[in-house]
């Protein structure tokens, strides 16, 4: 079968790799669409593990099953989340799935970026789905993104009427947006340094938008929450400039959710002083767990949030070095999808 086998994030081949065999307890999947993530073009976190396949966005059609599978059927349109849980250890146990052991040992098998992947026991038995008829594989594949998103969010528990502010415009941060709105926020506002992004923020529910090369974000939020500053700030752009931003515009007692890592070797001078006077609450939320992954579904089955807006480009997986050059150069590229047959 074919795969695209990441070498570095300009460095994409596409290769020849046996299909993977399958036990009695697992499944086959034909890829058919697999949306690119912003983690699958940061080179620092995927240097060390290259050569691999990437992709963990994937929907496809089950073709094989192990005989002791009853829950699928061959031609079954599927989800299949490529991390899970195992739900019994001291981590799971206090709801943080994404912190236990199996959660990162397990994984799709090579990789969405192929024709075929195999689904291992655990991913089928905890976090793999049907995909209801009146869904596309294409929006099928934000499910795990809008799970990430939908974590970070209650996470933080937003409330209804709380303000929150975005620092980046990219495809989770226009979905922060839209699930901010979804979940009652009064006023949201979103800082990008791309105009074109924050047009899309708007068309999806952001109140305010702006580039900040153009106009003070600090002043937009605080004039519009009476001085105060957002209750919510969550950024999803992997630099310090961003994280300086987000504390910028954050409340006394406000929450901070650190959305995306940044470089290696770069830290965030915060003084414990301001830090213990202003009550700021830092949150971290990394990844999703089967718990979203089926709120997720239900969002886009009900139209919540019109996932295929967010889709720019499209390509076959023989084009996959094409994609991700899009995805890391493109000015005006969103979601950039890899489809297959």
């Amino acid at each position: 079968m074919k795969v695209a086998m990441y070498y570095g994030p300009k460095d994409i081949r596409i290769e020849e790799m046996s299909t993977p065999k399958i036990g009695e307890d697992e499944a086959l999947v034909e890829m058919k669409a697999c949306g690119i993530c912003g983690s699958d073009l940061m080179e620092w976190y995927l240097k060390n593990r290259a050569p691999l396949v990437l992709g963990h966005e994937p929907a496809g059609i089950l073709i094989k099953k192990g005989e002791k599978v009853k829950e699928f059927e061959i031609g079954d349109k599927v989800f299949v989340h490529h991390h899970v849980a195992c739900l019994t250890c001291h981590y799971c146990l206090h709801g943080d799935y994404t912190l236990c052991e199996q959660f990162h040992t397990t994984r799709i098998i090579p990789g969405g970026f192929a024709e075929y992947f195999k689904v291992p026991a655990p991913n089928l038995q905890i976090d793999t789905f049907k995909i209801p008829n009146e869904i596309s594989f294409e929006e099928a594949t934000f499910i795990e993104p809008i799970g990430c998103c939908l974590r970070a969010l209650e996470k933080c528990h937003i409330e209804a009427g709380d303000s929150v502010a975005i620092i980046g415009a990219g495809v989770t941060g226009i979905l922060h947006a839209a699930l901010s709105k979804i979940l009652g926020a009064s006023k949201v506002f979103v800082s990008d340094l791309v105009d074109y992004r924050l047009r899309i923020a708007k068309k999806f529910g952001a109140d305010f938008i702006v580039n900040p090369e153009k106009e003070d974000f600090l002043s937009v939020v605080k004039a519009e929450t009476e001085d105060r500053g957002a209750d919510l700030t969550i950024v999803t752009a992997p630099s310090l400039e961003a994280y300086k931003a987000g504390l910028n515009v954050c409340r006394k007692g406000g929450k901070l959710c650190i959305f995306a890592p940044t470089d290696p070797g770069k830290y965030l001078q915060i003084s414990p002083k301001e830090l213990f006077f202003s009550e700021i609450k830092i949150i971290p939320s990394y990844s999703t767990s089967h718990i979203e992954t089926r709120k997720a579904l239900q969002l886009i089955k009900a139209g919540k949030i019109k996932v295929k807006e967010l889709i720019t480009h499209r390509f076959k997986l023989e084009e996959a070095a094409e994609a991700f050059k899009t995805a890391l150069e493109g000015k005006e590229s969103l979601k950039v999808m890899i489809l297959n047959g």
